[in-house]
């Protein structure tokens, strides 16, 4: 190797290859906000997965374990395990659909709606830090081309996609 291969442009070691891409910085913002954010919602007890799912009920009170499977793209099995937890944190509770006795209706509880709340204001401080570098425009810009991204890639709208490959 040549001596200007060997060494940088101030005459010391030549620095490492970094990566730089676009993919590699998403990946690295994601891990970053993911970790930020679990952090903020561990005082309130709950993980981010329980946090997702508070989120689909609480906006659409009364729907069917079998809607949440087929929103998030599991088997109905997962779903009902996750609910489980829900249910045994006291933010959950089963009740029987009048319409069909054989489907469980998801709501809420008191704690589960304090929960949602608390948790809309640690998810508000967690965007602000996160974009913190970014003004309202750029904001509105980056949200913008990060939908056309996450449509490209056939992801579904507001549901994360590590509910596909969790564990549960």
């Amino acid at each position: 190797m040549s001596t200007e291969q060997q060494t940088g442009h101030d005459g010391g070691p030549a620095p490492r290859s970094r990566p730089r891409g676009a993919a590699f910085l998403l990946s690295q913002v994601g891990a970053q906000a993911a970790t930020r954010f679990a952090e903020r919602i561990s005082g309130l007890g709950v993980l981010p997965s329980d946090v997702g799912l508070l989120r689909m009920i609480a906006g659409r009170p009364g729907r069917s374990q079998q809607s949440l499977a087929e929103e998030l793209g599991v088997v109905p099995s997962r779903v009902v395990s996750l609910v489980d937890g829900l249910e045994r944190k006291g933010l959950v509770e089963r009740q029987r659909n009048p319409q069909d006795r054989r489907n469980y209706a998801l709501h809420l509880t008191a704690e589960g709606t304090l929960v949602m709340s608390k948790m809309r204001e640690l998810a508000t401080a967690h965007e602000d830090e996160i974009c913190a570098a970014l003004d309202d425009d750029q904001r509105a810009q980056l949200t913008a081309l990060l939908e056309a991204i996450a449509a490209q890639q056939g992801l579904t709208s507001g549901v994360h996609p590590g509910y596909r490959k969790a564990p549960w």
